[in-house]
């Protein structure tokens, strides 16, 4: 069986969440990678998922320092969206986060 593995970026992150992705199916994140590029503001970031309804929080005001990054799975972790889920990401400084996450979108035989 082969893994489609998918990855999705968002360059610039700030004050408005930005959306990661939105799961078209049952989907498996693997990696989320927060790094602040802001040349002179540690950041403080929020990344959650949206159901449609609620927003429920991976990580809720992490601080992310200038030149840092913030893995937010590790050790093997790993977490299930559904179909309709958005993972979305915001910062509470503008144009400071560049975010990469890895997804296995789906098992094809």
């Amino acid at each position: 069986m082969a893994q489609n593995f998918r990855r999705y970026i968002a360059r610039n992150v700030g004050t408005s969440p930005a959306t990661l992705f939105t799961a078209d199916s049952f989907d498996t994140v693997i990696g989320v990678r927060c790094a602040n590029i802001h040349a002179s503001s540690a950041a403080l970031i929020d990344v959650y998922i949206n159901d449609g309804t609620n927003d429920y929080y991976l990580i809720k005001a992490a601080p992310v320092p200038v030149g840092g990054s913030l893995e937010l799975i590790d050790g093997g972790a790993k977490f299930v969206v559904d179909t309709g889920d958005i993972l979305k990401v915001v910062s509470n400084v503008a144009t400071s986060i560049d975010v990469w996450v890895s997804v296995v979108d789906a098992i094809s035989s």
